[in-house]
């Protein structure tokens, strides 16, 4: 009997001392990691796709309670196939200037790749999108182009009526866009404009819910305020 209390006493852990470091901190210890409130100004963002399929980024970011700002980041210039065009018109350029001997060609073809690739980074290629919603304001739509150039567009609150995600079909296939539905002045009830939102980016529709729900709750704000 004595050699089983004493084999039991020896299978008992004997507890760590309170001042070693090998104790362990529960969930609500000092070494529990605790995810606080966001600060307003600190910036989320998600990737997503596009319907393309190409990558794109959602940024968010809270100003106050009743602003926040929506950039959707589309994928970048690739170089390989800036590359890969202007080779291929300054070769068929090269070609010409080998049958016809004439270096205007070649001039022409330097002059023309430089016009198109201006026109296309200061026109065409836009690398962001974002939405700017304040409550008490209205909303800012910004486009920024490759070369720099930002496009902005404000509508004011009181012409917003809501802001719908959408859908229609492009080349056999179903594609949701979000949308700002403009009030009528004639017409309480009737929509006088449908602004389209995301147009060069065109994100999925689980990219487009998460704008519309932060979209909806400054609206939802906006409607429930005392006027």
């Amino acid at each position: 009997m004595a050699q089983q209390a004493a084999r039991r006493e020896r299978a008992v852990p004997a507890e760590p001392p309170r001042g070693s470091g090998s104790s362990r901190r529960g969930p609500g210890g000092r070494g529990a990691r605790r995810d606080g409130p966001r600060l307003p100004g600190m910036a989320e963002e998600r990737g997503f796709r596009s319907a393309s399929g190409a990558l794109i980024a959602l940024r968010r970011r809270q100003h106050s309670a009743s602003c926040r700002e929506l950039a959707v980041r589309g994928p970048r210039l690739q170089l390989r196939s800036l590359s890969a065009a202007t080779s291929a018109v300054w070769l068929a350029a090269y070609g010409l200037f080998a049958l016809s001997e004439n270096s205007m060609v070649l001039s022409a073809a330097i002059f023309i790749t430089l016009i198109g690739l201006i026109i296309y980074l200061h026109f065409v290629k836009i690398d962001q999108e974002s939405l700017l919603v304040i409550g008490s304001l209205g909303i800012q739509v910004t486009s920024s182009y490759a070369s720099g150039k930002e496009s902005t567009t404000f509508i004011e609150m009181g012409q917003v009526k809501d802001v719908v995600i959408n859908e229609a079909i492009h080349m056999q296939k179903v594609i949701y866009y979000l949308c700002i539905l403009l009030q009528d002045p004639d017409d309480p009830q009737g929509v006088s404009e449908v602004v389209p939102l995301f147009q060069s980016s065109k994100p999925r529709l689980d990219c487009l819910i998460e704008v519309y729900r932060s979209c909806q709750e400054i609206l939802e704000q906006r409607k429930t305020a005392p006027q």
